[in-house]
């Protein structure tokens, strides 16, 4: 059977990730224009690395740019028809962005958008229409407007909602005729573990030891957000469907001790929550007695479950980079991953970051999403973090990176073999950009390299990998070229 006709391969990138421009055309800050590289943090230490104080954001503010390099992204701002051109060199079918809210509204408060942000995007969904590039669009992806974080303590405050709205109201009325795809929150799971990021949550701001209800507080307002994204999606554009993201945590146990199995179902439970609501419009049972147990209120007013109801998205899609373990065992050898630790698996190989490498785990994630909702899956993100070399001749061999995915697209043509419906894939990244977890930019992930290291210093040329042949090749024979021999 293989891939179907129609199939979305392509690539994915994020604004705050990717576009620099911190300063201008009306931009104002996000969150993510806090983050400070350190080449000494210790990524492992997710708890530290994703808390922020109000003196670390006023410190921020005032630093040097070049110390953040989130400001300065890898310049798709200025520099996105040469990289739209390359992606439609490689054969991209579809390209994910996202839109970055602070450059629309800068402050995330005023009552119309910026005139340059709009042009912006505009112009880049029109050099993707230009080259037949689907585009799959990110409402918010980590790039909230810093100013609804220190004003709000962000997505805690129920006042978010129509903030975000008038922000989605004017992405499907300026860009909905180019989108048929739309994504509500990156990763919505990740606003328990990296709070200030993907909720604009400041801890200082919340009542002492009420952390973690505040980021319940906060998911819950971003699903009564999406779901009223959604109804008036299909108003704006009702050509258009809505996806919920989730990061797809995949958990084993680390024995087949019962206490293990449970510890592991514990965990798979609470990282489908999230993407429960969104697809079910209610929440699980199993939650809410959590909730209850563990002394958690969450505000929700009556109107919201009708609105959950209604709201509820078209396709589930998610990142898959590793799969993890668990276990009951305090001793237990953790190592890292995608915004949280996890056992060790002895039968696993890892990245240079620790990330264990796992491509049976994406197809045992694509089943397992399938069955469980009975909607299309979406790949968004996938890829592994590498240090490149670029040979005296400027090539760049990264065998490593085609094998890893070589080895998770045949996965996911098993899991299609079996029946699951899977509208598309979109490598994270397809070109080289600034990691999200260590700020690196030395934390490779694309077919495209970028001349710049984790200092800013650089020329920002853009050079081809022989994993852009490689993947090219996949595209145009439609994932049949896997199958060659060697």
């Amino acid at each position: 059977m293989g891939f179907q006709e129609g199939f979305l391969w392509g690539g994915a990138i994020a604004a705050n990730q990717a576009e620099g421009g911190c300063h201008e055309g009306g931009k104002g800050y996000s969150v993510a224009d806090m983050a400070r590289y350190k080449p000494d943090i210790d990524i492992t230490d997710y708890k530290a690395h994703n808390t922020i104080s109000l003196d670390r954001i006023e410190q921020a503010i005032h630093e040097d740019d070049r110390l953040y390099p989130k400001r300065r992204g890898i310049d798709f701002y200025h520099r996105y028809k040469e990289d739209i051109a390359l992606f439609a060199e490689l054969g991209f079918k579809t390209l994910r962005i996202s839109i970055a809210w602070s450059r629309l509204f800068p402050r995330g408060e005023e009552d119309f958008p910026c005139a340059e942000g709009i042009e912006f995007y505009t112009s880049v969904f029109e050099e993707m229409k230009k080259y037949g590039i689907k585009p799959v669009v990110t409402l918010s992806h980590y790039e909230m407007p810093l100013d609804l974080a220190l004003k709000y303590n962000g997505w805690t405050s129920r006042k978010m909602i129509d903030y975000f709205l008038n922000f989605v109201f004017t992405c499907f009325t300026n860009f909905g005729e180019y989108v048929e795809y739309w994504l509500n929150f990156n990763e919505i799971d990740s606003v328990i573990r990296h709070p200030f990021t993907s909720g604009g949550i400041i801890p200082e701001l919340c009542e002492e030891g009420k952390e973690l209800e505040c980021a319940y507080q906060a998911a819950h307002h971003q699903f009564v957000a999406s779901a009223y994204a959604k109804i008036l999606m299909e108003k704006i554009c009702p050509h258009a469907r809505m996806g919920c993201m989730l990061t797809k945590l995949t958990t084993y146990p680390r024995t087949c001790a019962p206490q293990d199995v449970a510890a592991a179902q514990q965990a798979n439970l609470e990282n489908m929550f999230y993407s429960d609501v969104m697809v079910f419009g209610e929440y699980p049972k199993l939650i809410l007695k959590k909730f209850e147990n563990e002394g958690i209120h969450v505000e929700m007013r009556p109107e919201d479950a009708e609105v959950l109801k209604e709201g509820t998205v078209d396709f589930v899609s998610f990142s898959y980079y590793m799969s993890r373990t668990e276990s009951v065992d305090p001793d237990a050898e953790r190592t890292p991953g995608n915004t949280i630790a996890g056992v060790r698996n002895p039968y696993l190989a890892s990245s240079e970051w620790g990330w264990q490498i796992d491509p049976v785990g994406l197809r045992i994630s694509l089943i397992e999403l399938y069955d469980r909702y009975h909607l299309p899956l979406f790949v968004v993100e996938n890829g592994i973090g590498a240090k490149d070399v670029v040979e005296e001749d400027g090539s760049i061999h990264d065998s490593y990176r085609i094998d890893y995915f070589k080895q998770h697209f045949i996965e996911m043509e098993k899991a299609i073999d079996m029946g699951v419906e899977v509208i598309g894939y979109t490598s994270w990244a397809p070109i080289d950009l600034i990691s999200v977890s260590t700020n690196q930019m030395s934390k490779r992930y694309g077919f495209i390299y970028v001349d710049q290291d984790d200092e800013g210093n650089g020329t920002l040329d853009r050079m081809k990998k022989d994993s852009f042949y490689w993947y090219q090749k996949v595209i145009r024979t439609n994932g049949k070229s896997l199958h060659d021999k060697e």
